[in-house]
């Protein structure tokens, strides 16, 4: 986050000149495949009061062992909220699980449709056991939001198969998480995650969190 005024700013620690960022804050952390955060790290570059915000960036660890989609935002703001952290890294907690999806979205689970070329025993299975590109599944992104949704024009331009598509209800439970879009009514399948690690995601206003 990049808080910048266009003008001095009277802090209590001083004045800050025009140009010199308020706020310039950064939480990164590193996630497996699975969405499970096995790393994090935050920083204060810029603050209203040098030498006191910092103080907090170590409470960021504690996001280490969350998952993304189960239950983030509020385990986040449980451990991170009030005096425990920095209210502004505190809520760039809540698009980590957003900017996760949208930078692995067709690189660990699919985005394709499943019917289409994809290939039996590809090491694309999910926490279940099932494959991720299993013809019985539709795309992950399908019944996330309005223009996807599985009766409209979207899907039955370019994913006619799964036009008119009902999820069943155990479907509507795994896309409930919080790391996706909770349905209600017409949804679609939450797709698992691979074991690994070693993917970065960081939160930053110039970034809009999409940076990974």
């Amino acid at each position: 986050m990049t808080d910048e005024k266009p003008r001095d700013v009277l802090l209590a620690s001083g004045v800050r000149p025009n140009g010199q960022p308020i706020h310039e804050l950064w939480l990164r952390i590193t996630i497996d495949r699975k969405l499970n955060v096995v790393d994090a790290e935050a920083s204060s570059d810029w603050v209203p009061y040098p030498g006191l915000c910092q103080v907090s960036n170590p409470a960021y660890r504690a996001l280490i062992g969350l998952n993304l989609r189960q239950n983030f935002r509020r385990e986040a703001a449980r451990l991170l909220g009030g005096t425990e952290g920095c209210t502004h890294l505190t809520e760039l907690c809540a698009i980590l699980p957003t900017a996760a999806i949208q930078a692995f979205a067709g690189e660990v689970w699919s985005t394709g449709d499943s019917a289409k070329g994809a290939k039996a025993s590809s090491g694309n299975e999910s926490p279940d056991g099932s494959n991720e590109h299993s013809n019985d599944k539709p795309p992950f992104q399908l019944g996330r939001c309005h223009a996807l949704r599985f009766d409209g024009e979207a899907v039955q331009q370019f994913y006619p198969r799964w036009y008119g598509h009902a999820p069943r209800s155990a479907e509507r439970v795994a896309s409930s998480g919080d790391g996706a879009v909770r349905q209600t009514g017409k949804g679609g399948n939450a797709s698992g995650m691979n074991d690994g690690s070693g993917n970065e995601v960081q939160s930053n206003s110039q970034t809009e969190g999409n940076h990974a």
